[in-house]
């Protein structure tokens, strides 16, 4: 249960983050998944990260503070925001820095639109974290805009397309801003993880 949620600070790189003291847990999608939608719906404030009808709002890498416990860290989304190709350029090297070097990231939540088939640009990313020892979970938004017989068969084509370079799927998470669906699933699974952040210390 999230009893507070907090702004803590936003960072144009890594190094300008918060004290590496906590357990930390990144979102991060292509423009437009839902992950500002999300990261509300799992924390149960409306404004929290900021949503915009135009992608490619999160330009920085934020960091909150949930339950005085962990981080959870909301980072630009990737793909085709309308914006220069310097600062998507500068916006990927933040990225990659803050995923190799942040030390107590324990896990990436990867999200991905339901709807929509495997995406060259998702498959690039995942297998980046994959070939860098980065822990993710991916993470299918927005379940509720079509039927759960069209989500199964788009994760089972996901799945299908990942086994072409994995040999072990990560953890799979389906959710539902709107309708707060696997936000408990989600939840669980950051709260499974963070002792073994503690057990670290």
């Amino acid at each position: 249960m999230v009893k507070s949620a907090e702004f803590v600070k936003s960072s144009p790189d890594y190094r300008q983050s918060p004290k590496a003291d906590r357990a930390e847990f990144a979102f991060i999608g292509r423009s437009n998944v839902g992950k500002s939608s999300l990261i509300n719906a799992l924390v149960n404030k409306k404004d929290l990260a900021k949503t915009s009808s135009q992608p490619g709002k999160t330009q920085l890498i934020n960091h909150f503070l949930v339950n005085g416990n962990w981080y959870l860290v909301d980072l630009p989304g990737y793909g085709y925001a309308r914006v220069s190709r310097t600062s998507r350029y500068a916006w990927g090297k933040m990225i990659k820095n803050y995923m190799l070097q942040r030390e107590n990231l324990m896990n990436v939540y990867v999200l991905i639109d339901s709807r929509l088939e495997p995406q060259k640009i998702d498959i690039e990313f995942m297998n980046f974290l994959g070939e860098n020892s980065v822990p993710f979970s991916i993470v299918f938004t927005k379940i509720d805009k079509q039927t759960p017989n069209k989500t199964n068969s788009n994760v089972a084509t996901y799945k299908k397309e990942l086994l072409k370079y994995w040999e072990e799927l990560p953890e799979i998470i389906l959710t539902s801003s709107e309708k707060r669906l696997g936000l408990d699933v989600l939840m669980n699974s950051i709260k499974g993880i963070i002792p073994y952040y503690q057990a670290q210390e």
